[in-house]
């Protein structure tokens, strides 16, 4: 039967109160965006997005306590603050994450893929103990089914849960009530769906990777989907205010 019009009216969208993954910064080894603050900002406006958790590829690729200053000094009605850390050096990382507690920040960012850091190294549990014992959320990349353990215990959100793993992460999430996921590559037909039936919609958050992936996608997904207005709010910001800590 053809299709008459667009059926995605931006209009239609959900609009986000909390994005959980937004970059600012690059990659110097691949091509792409700059990452930019104003650029991501004004990309982020443009998809219905009111709010981001920010964190610095300077920090993650470059220097820490720079790349997490220039992140600091973003703060405002628009964006909330991530520290990088990395793992790399963990002693480092330690003394990171206390000082990233007493400026306020409420979230760590982990970024082993690009670290070149693998679950079993000591310093991702060592690190991921210090963030949960400063009151800090951890959002980290990497496949769910090889970090999940030395996470376990934490508040953490898996920002890189692909639909094709999403069986392997419902079954580390049940025993670890403080397991969440991104929605950003739960695109398959019943993803979104499959955790809220098994786990509680309070375990989705959206998140959208700006700039270096496409902001409306995971909108699209969660505007066709199956949850009713009452959860996509909570997946689109809800969720992440609360486990953040956030009043408003």
């Amino acid at each position: 039967m053809p299709v008459t019009g667009n059926p995605f009216v931006p209009g239609d969208l959900p609009p986000v109160t909390l994005d959980i993954d937004v970059l600012v910064g690059r990659y110097a080894d691949r091509p792409g965006p700059t990452g930019e603050p104003a650029a991501v900002a004004a990309t982020l406006a443009a998809n219905g997005v009111e709010r981001a958790a920010v964190a610095s590829l300077r920090a993650a690729l470059f220097d820490v306590r720079s790349g997490n200053d220039e992140v600091a000094a973003l703060a405002g009605p628009g964006v909330l603050p991530v520290g990088g850390l990395d793992l790399r050096d963990p002693l480092g990382a330690e003394r990171e994450v206390v000082r990233l507690a007493e400026r306020g920040f409420r979230a760590v960012r982990l970024f082993p893929d690009e670290q070149h850091v693998e679950p079993d190294f000591p310093a991702v549990r060592h690190v991921a103990r210090r963030a949960t014992e400063a009151g800090l959320v951890i959002l980290t990349g990497g496949d769910v089914r090889r970090f999940w353990r030395p996470l376990r215990g934490a508040t953490v959100v898996f920002l890189d849960t692909h639909f094709y793993h999403l069986g392997e992460f419902v079954v580390a999430a049940r025993d670890e009530p403080g397991f969440h996921t991104s929605t950003r590559l739960l695109n398959s037909p019943d993803a979104l769906e499959t955790v809220a039936a098994h786990l509680g919609v309070e375990r989705l958050l959206y998140g959208s990777r700006t700039p270096f992936y496409e902001p409306v996608v995971p909108r699209l997904r969660l505007a066709r989907g199956g949850l009713g207005p009452t959860a996509v709010a909570a997946v689109t910001g809800g969720n992440a205010r609360r486990i953040l800590g956030l009043t408003k």
